[in-house]
């Protein structure tokens, strides 16, 4: 199961990127269930985020915070992927990219983190 958290400003079409997040896990071998929150936030809140626990004096665009341990259902809790929606769209106006392909690249990069 993937929780996605985002504010209404943020431009996100929900189950597809449900279905990005759980394709990605599946090609990584992640096929037992699994709970996976994904949270898009602004960049005061990652700024915070980013100082607190990388020491970091700046909005980052991608966190992952891994849990990797198992509830009383057996079902797997892999973490949380915090990405920063403003520093998305930055990010792909200086590649030239589209936001969605950038915040994809930034959820891949995220469970990479997960599954170290």
């Amino acid at each position: 199961m993937v929780n996605l958290i985002s504010s209404s400003r943020y431009r996100l079409d929900r189950n597809r990127t449900r279905k990005l997040v759980a394709d990605i896990l599946s090609a990584k071998g992640i096929s037992e269930t699994y709970t996976l929150n994904l949270i898009f936030v602004g960049r005061n809140k990652m700024k915070k985020l980013a100082e607190t626990y990388k020491k970091e004096q700046e909005a980052l665009p991608v966190l992952s915070f891994a849990y990797d341990e198992k509830d009383k259902d057996g079902e797997v809790l892999l973490g949380e992927i915090i990405v920063c929606y403003p520093q998305a769209v930055l990010l792909a106006a200086e590649r030239n990219r589209k936001v969605e392909e950038t915040i994809i690249s930034l959820i891949k990069h995220g469970v990479e983190n997960l599954l170290k």
